[in-house]
């Protein structure tokens, strides 16, 4: 079993959809990180040679995933909302942070629907 940052990645997928598991990597970089440790894009992971997983983490390495882009991207929020910017302001409020409209949508966000009273006039 493929163990890479903490994350086991699933046997029966392909390594290429495997590596996207990982916090901080998408499809692009993963097939980044497999051109450059030489390894086939098709491959299962549970058909990975310990070699090859160690050319991996070494890959993996050189960027920034899990646990260091959580807290940096964490950090980065937090400096936002001290600084009293409008993306800080929007993140205090729970509302939407990048321009989305608030009127009917963004219910991840604001969370349920709180009706007001005497609404139809």
């Amino acid at each position: 079993m493929a163990r890479i940052k903490g994350i086991d990645l699933p046997k029966e997928k392909r390594v290429e959809i495997g590596l996207t598991y990982i916090y901080g990597i998408g499809r692009n970089l993963s097939k980044r990180i497999l051109t450059d440790a030489k390894i086939d894009l098709d491959k299962k992971v549970k058909d990975l040679t310990s070699e090859e997983e160690t050319k991996i983490r070494k890959e993996v390495d050189k960027y920034l995933v899990e646990g260091d882009l959580r807290r940096e991207v964490s950090l980065n929020i937090k400096n936002k909302m001290e600084i009293g910017c409008y993306q800080g302001l929007r993140h205090k409020k729970g509302l939407p942070v990048r321009g989305q409209s608030t009127r009917s949508n963004a219910r991840t966000r604001k969370g349920r629907g709180k009706t007001v009273a005497n609404k139809k006039k």
